[in-house]
């Protein structure tokens, strides 16, 4: 195998194998122990379906209806229908990489021999993967309990070959034609298959490993433009002092605070604040200078609380019915999300916090009477420039935003299924909320970054020296197309330029040859 394989066994997905196949396309193959619990559980299944007695999944109907017993000629079609009625999405498509982790999850849980799912179903979902072809799948429609219903329904809709897909090329086509296109069979479902590809929290828990990965890069970046912003402001970094954090050891905040330190390592700009400025001797930073370890940090801890949950959930296997390894079929509640919900909301918070923290330094830099001598605004020529005043204002208002989606959805519960299903998680609306919010929280991020560059360029400008990694991160933006200080222009290509910088990690990749590896 190669780097660009995943391997789906019994056990062992990890973090890595999800971005790998959901961003980056790699190839998904099932291995000899995956096929051979497959083909194992598959063997309870039909033991327990030839038996007169009623087994829910297997021969009942599901949730309300789960009292009524299903004759074998009609478990085909009861496995087809449950598909079919369960794909009621509703609203815009989630997005690709979105729907190829809930497969790719979903295909984990099956090859873990728990689900009695057939080898060739399996078989059959890797090559959907492995062809580019992607479900539509709809914004609206999952609870977060039972599972990511519909999200799932319209992925087992596409291994029928009903419903609409998106081929390799990005074109919506019948999902039987691009089967065809690319020489895989339909499925035709046979007993609790049908219940076994929709019943998981594949859609939440895919999101909260991509949330993840991209908040890493968003957290080490807030750190760098928190020191960018320090350095701007004159500010000490007397107070990034590792005997200073060993005495709260928490342990993000002493990596901020490690990794802001190594940005400002050799600045000519800290601690100059009175012999260049003429003003009253300044005793302390403001909160968003000085504080910024303890927030970035307090945030950094929650992401590696989520990860643990995500972790445990990758090594789950969720499905109802559940087929245990002594030939027992169960009954179960793994499917409800509130874990996973939980850790998204969380996240959803101190992303919005960091965003909170970062808007505050930039509207300091951007105020006279709080910067230190730089100018209003930043602008070249202030009253005929008006500098970076709107960009602000466009950060304000994706605070505002972050704010919003901070409120938690798994606080909410609403009763579906006849008051079967009377408890829900609600935690894909957590998942998409999420999603939102890292979004905006990369273009907060990357306006302080803007205005922090700007800021640094017009000190050096003043005669003062900036840290060579501060050096770094200018030159590496301006030559991304985000241009210093001068007379006004269009801004916001400058703004999406910044934007692409923090979000593809560049930021964090122009300052590590200078620092060392950051956390």
């Amino acid at each position: 195998m190669d780097m660009h394989t995943v391997v789906v066994g019994t056990s062992g997905t990890t973090a890595e194998d999800v971005v790998a196949v959901a961003r980056h396309g790699a190839r998904v193959e099932l291995s000899s122990a995956a096929v051979d619990a497959l083909a194992a559980s598959r063997l309870i299944v039909d033991a327990l379906a030839a038996k007169p007695e009623p087994v829910y999944g297997v021969s009942t109907g599901f949730g309300a209806l789960a009292s009524r017993h299903i004759s074998t000629e009609l478990r085909a079609q009861l496995q087809r229908n449950i598909v079919r009625s369960h794909a009621a999405g509703m609203g815009p498509r989630v997005e690709r990489e979105v729907v190829r982790a809930l497969m790719f999850l979903r295909l984990k849980t099956v090859a873990s021999g728990h689900t009695g799912v057939r080898p060739e179903v399996a078989q059959t979902m890797a090559d959907v993967l492995n062809a580019g072809i992607t479900p539509v799948v709809h914004e609206y429609g999952s609870l977060g309990c039972s599972g990511d219903l519909a999200p799932l329904s319209h992925c087992a809709l596409t291994l029928m070959g009903e419903g609409d897909a998106e081929g390799p090329d990005g074109t919506v086509r019948p999902a039987g034609e691009l089967l065809a296109a690319h020489g895989i069979t339909p499925v035709e479902l046979r007993e609790k298959e049908g219940l076994a590809l929709l019943n998981g929290t594949d859609g939440m828990l895919g999101m909260l490993v991509m949330a993840l990965a991209d908040l890493r890069n968003l957290y080490t970046s807030a750190d760098i433009t928190a020191a960018l912003s320090l350095e701007a402001l004159l500010g000490t970094d007397k107070v990034l002092a590792p005997e200073l954090h060993a005495i709260r050891p928490h342990p993000g905040q002493g990596v901020s605070a490690d990794n802001m330190l190594r940005v400002l390592a050799g600045s000519g700009l800290t601690g100059r604040h009175a012999d260049v400025t003429g003003d009253a001797p300044r005793v302390q930073d403001a909160y968003s200078v000085r504080c910024a370890p303890q927030v970035n940090g307090a945030g950094r801890d929650t992401l590696d609380y989520a990860a643990v949950v995500a972790g445990r959930e990758l090594a789950s296997s969720v499905d109802n019915p559940v087929v245990l390894p002594d030939g027992r079929v169960e009954s179960n509640g793994n499917f409800h999300g509130a874990p996973v919900a939980y850790v998204l909301d969380f996240l959803a918070i101190v992303a919005a916090d960091l965003g909170s923290i970062c808007e505050r330094r930039t509207d300091r830099l951007l105020d006279k009477n709080r910067s230190h001598g730089l100018p209003p605004f930043l602008a070249h020529d202030a009253g005929v420039d008006s500098g970076l005043m709107i960009a602000q204002y466009t950060q304000a208002a994706l605070v505002s935003e972050m704010k919003r989606l901070a409120v938690p959805a798994s606080a909410d519960s609403i009763p579906s299924s006849a008051m079967q299903e009377d408890h829900v998680s609600m935690g894909w609306s957590a998942a998409r909320k999420l999603r939102t919010a890292v979004d905006n929280l990369a273009r907060i991020v990357a306006v302080e970054l803007y205005a922090a560059t700007r800021a640094v360029e017009i000190r050096a400008a003043e005669g003062l020296t900036p840290a060579p990694a501060s050096q770094a991160a200018v030159a590496a933006l301006r030559a991304a197309g985000a241009e210093g200080p001068g007379p006004d222009r269009f801004l916001a290509p400058d703004l999406a330029a910044a934007d692409t910088f923090v979000r593809e990690g560049r930021l964090v990749a122009a300052v590590e040859p200078v620092t060392g590896p950051l956390a």
